[in-house]
């Protein structure tokens, strides 16, 4: 699994603004996902439009393995449950967040 952060300029999505009505101004905006990859690979193709998701591929900045680093690696159903609970946790934390 893994976090990206997304520039603030994410916020001028409707459809992602839509989907954090609980979003305090002025904190993060990430990409909550999972893969079998390094997260560094996995970054990368996000950013090379390969398996891409729109919001990372214009907005994605930088990992933040603060966030996941401690759960890897993870079978594929731990990694499906922790990637919701870090998404709720973050949003009820007032974060813009974004999951698959």
């Amino acid at each position: 699994m893994y976090v990206i952060e997304l520039s603030p300029e994410v916020l001028n999505e409707a459809r992602f603004l839509r989907s954090n009505p609980g979003y305090v101004s002025g904190k993060p905006c990430v990409y909550v996902g999972m893969t079998g990859l390094d997260p560094d690979v996995r970054f990368d193709k996000h950013k090379a439009g390969i398996q891409h998701n729109r919001y990372v591929l214009r907005y994605g900045q930088r990992l933040l393995p603060d966030l996941y680093e401690g759960f890897n690696p993870l079978r594929y159903d731990e990694a499906a449950a922790r990637e919701v609970e870090i998404g709720i946790d973050l949003r009820s934390a007032g974060w813009g967040v974004w999951q698959a």
